[in-house]
């Protein structure tokens, strides 16, 4: 079975496993003891942190292993915002960072704080000048991503490091996505990445802190990991992770190419075959194995399911597939379509026939969801155009609201409007894509006394 989801979790990585089944049997005691046990234990550590320092671009003692990425990413936030209470409690931050970033920064406006958020253009990157422009005198952290986990999109990390750098402001780099692929450009004051998404077993994160930068550990102190990750160090897994680290960065550069054309093919064929598809994401500057597609007149449940019944393994942001049932906040700060959203993030060793034959089933696939749901072939003539209509979607949750009011926009005179009613949340996003790739002119929002109603003007 295809599995087409590596961006959630790699599958775990050869080396990763060898590494882990030895460290099982040499590296179960205590590394802090000075017995022989203890000192055989440290010397796995030791070597682990040196091999991840290495693959980082950091000192070894930069860099601590903690319990998960998220954990890496809250303990990297608390102690560089509190090292640098006494500047300010300002917080700067893009709109497609991850979710541990948004919850961290949700925690600190809580707590007093403040925080920005810096736009992204709709490839989902961000202008570093606009980043720039969110520095402030008090702020004591930017945080920005390497890579977009959703879109695959990088990050001007590089000039953003240098924009803070000039103000005096540390930057926080989740390099979760892309640390496998290769270096995170230099700049970075604290760095972030997860083991199990490059092949390493899940439950070990990486956090490194440049020395130099002002940080104070948050919560009890502890003995170990330099106070900055307590708890005893799961070191068969650590061992595991650092290994499969540099084995996955030592065939990346030839991995690299393979994927890419891969992935190539997958956007100029999928725009080829499945109609009412946006390829999103930047084109060029974005990760190699990732690439996002939404397409309209689909909900996005259905369509994983129905992939995952012809025994493929996909993911997808999409409002659908979500238990808030909310639109995925990086398509959201893009502006683009939610509905139908496929993420198809390609492991290493991933074969080109599994990938051909994806592109086979998902046209089916796709057509035989928007028959299910209705959805128009093409817009109905009308032989006397009316000059307004209303379409009520109350309760009905996207893409039922979309299908409506294109079954309904050549129904109305060149120049009039649709006003659709809905309170579904990715209606808000949805509707003013839909209108873009259809060459619509989207109106705007209305209140209404339940939902909201949004006016579509027909322009063709």
């Amino acid at each position: 079975m295809p599995y087409f989801d590596a961006a959630s979790a790699a599958p775990l990585h050869p080396v990763a496993r060898q590494a882990l089944l030895a460290a099982l049997d040499e590296g179960w005691a205590d590394p802090a003891r000075l017995y022989r046990e203890g000192r055989r234990a440290r010397l796995l550590l030791d070597a682990a942190r040196e091999a991840a320092a290495e693959a980082v671009g950091c000192r070894p003692d930069e860099l601590v292993f903690t319990s998960s990425g998220t954990t890496a990413v809250h303990a990297g936030i608390a102690g560089a915002l509190s090292g640098r209470r006494r500047v300010g409690r300002h917080l700067a931050r893009s709109a497609v960072e991850h979710s541990s970033v948004l919850h961290s920064a949700a925690a600190h406006e809580a707590a007093g704080g403040s925080c920005t958020e810096v736009p992204v253009d709709r490839f989902g990157a961000v202008d570093p000048a606009a980043f720039g422009g969110a520095l402030r005198a008090d702020t004591a952290l930017a945080c920005l991503q390497s890579a977009n986990h959703e879109v695959g999109t990088e990050q001007p990390v590089a000039e953003v490091a240098a924009l803070c750098a000039e103000a005096g402001v540390p930057l926080l780099v989740d390099a979760a996505q892309s640390l496998g692929w290769g270096p995170v450009p230099a700049g970075w004051s604290l760095l972030t990445a997860s083991a199990h998404k490059w092949g390493g077993p899940a439950g070990v994160g990486l956090l490194a802190v440049r020395k130099g930068t002002r940080f104070s550990p948050q919560g009890p102190a502890g003995e170990r990991e330099s106070g900055r990750a307590p708890g005893f160090e799961n070191l068969p897994a650590i061992v595991a992770a650092a290994a499969s680290l540099r084995a996955v960065r030592d065939g990346a550069a030839a991995e690299a190419v393979r994927v890419r054309a891969l992935v190539d093919r997958i956007r100029s064929v999928v725009a080829e075959r499945v109609p009412d598809v946006e390829v999103v994401g930047d084109p060029v500057r974005r990760l190699p194995h990732l690439v996002t597609f939404s397409c309209l007149y689909v909900d996005g449940e259905t369509l994983l399911h129905e992939l995952d019944r012809r025994d493929f393994s996909v993911s997808s942001g999409s409002s659908c597939t979500s238990s808030t049932l909310t639109p995925s906040h990086v398509l959201k700060a893009m502006g683009v379509l939610s509905e139908g959203n496929v993420r198809v993030s390609l492991p290493p060793g991933t074969a080109g026939a599994d990938v051909d034959r994806f592109l086979e089933v998902l046209p089916e696939v796709v057509a035989e969801v928007r028959e299910r749901l209705g959805a128009p072939v093409t817009a109905p003539p009308s032989p006397a155009p009316a000059a307004s209509l209303v379409v009520d979607a109350l309760g009905r949750r996207c893409p039922v609201p979309v299908i409506e009011l294109a079954k309904v926009i050549g129904e109305v005179a060149v120049g009039a409007t649709v006003t659709v009613l809905a309170d579904d949340e990715a209606a808000r996003l949805d509707i003013p894509a839909w209108c873009e790739m259809r060459g619509q002119e989207y109106v705007g929002e209305e209140p209404a006394d339940r939902g909201s109603a949004y006016v579509v003007r027909r322009l063709s």
